[in-house]
């Protein structure tokens, strides 16, 4: 199972990003590869905003439709709460409460790679996503 981060969500929506064209690849790859790809109900949200913010109300239509295919895992009272509390503890500006959650829910699920252009997920000891080429 591999993270589907808003970053990667969002260059995959917009073909003038400058992450689509390796997002696009990285996504073939671990379709190809049988992944299951995982998202939760806040990154559900916040990817949906961008989207609809940056490119309009029919392509956030259009993602929505598609993360169907996703396996969405939704947001318990819990996970916010911890959420919250590494926010509170990272203290670092440019992290979100989106991030945090989602660091939280890998860890209590297992899942050590992350389909993203984010660096904090790294930084929190997660890998990147590299496709068929990682080791």
């Amino acid at each position: 199972m591999i993270f589907l981060d808003t970053s990667a969500i969002y260059a995959l929506a917009d073909a003038a990003d400058p992450n689509y064209e390796c997002a696009k690849r990285l996504l073939e790859q671990a379709l190809e590869a049988g992944e299951d790809l995982l998202v939760h109900s806040y990154v559900l949200v916040e990817s949906a905003a961008l989207i609809q913010s940056r490119l309009g109300l029919d392509q956030a239509l259009s993602f929505l439709q598609e993360s169907e295919s996703f396996f969405i895992h939704w947001v318990t009272p819990t996970e916010h709460r911890k959420g919250v509390d590494l926010l509170r503890k990272r203290r670092r500006r440019r992290l979100s409460l989106v991030d945090c959650v989602s660091f939280v829910i890998m860890r209590r699920l297992g899942v050590k790679r992350a389909l993203a252009f984010d660096p904090d997920f790294e930084r929190e000891g997660f890998r990147l996503y590299r496709g068929t080429t990682e080791s």
